[in-house]
């Protein structure tokens, strides 16, 4: 029996506190939680240095990303931003990974849409990994600009304003 999608929608980036709050809590319970920020970097993390936090959250992020430049540099730059979208990719792959286990209780895909939004993670391969996903807990699935295809996949969807 697979939890609930959750969908948290915003119209600005960086306003999901409140989940990472309750992802502490739920770790802090006993439950095995997956925290991934696609599009975040910065903290020498990345697939082979993810942080364990309160005994059961994983926590990880990018290790290299669009918010560690300046986006001039970026665009002229194109080592730079295949880089950068090889590091989101190689993070993707490993929360697929989670999502298929049944390893986690909780995962949490931060940004993920605006992964999805540059072509980054493909829409049909989120969708098909979440229809197959082995998690007894709830995924949760932030972002920006959601597409209709996972609005009408959720069971939840919550619009965060300001």
């Amino acid at each position: 029996q697979n939890g609930q999608i959750q969908i948290y929608q915003s119209s600005y980036r960086g306003s999901y506190s409140n989940i990472i709050r309750d992802c502490l809590r739920n770790a802090a319970l006993g439950r095995k939680v997956l925290l991934a920020q696609l599009m975040k970097g910065g903290v020498d993390q990345g697939v082979t240095n993810p942080v364990q936090l309160c005994g059961n959250l994983l926590w990880i992020r990018s290790s290299n990303s669009y918010d560690q430049y300046v986006s001039e540099n970026i665009s002229k730059n194109e080592e730079l931003s295949e880089s950068i979208k090889n590091a989101i990719l190689d993070l993707w792959r490993f929360c697929k990974k989670k999502l298929l286990s049944g390893e986690q209780d909780q995962i949490i895909l931060d940004e993920i849409f605006r992964a999805v939004e540059l072509g980054i993670i493909e829409e049909d391969d989120l969708i098909s990994t979440l229809e197959d996903r082995y998690i007894t807990g709830d995924v949760i699935l932030t972002g920006t600009v959601i597409p209709k295809k996972f609005l009408l996949m959720a069971d939840q969807v919550t619009e965060l304003r300001l």
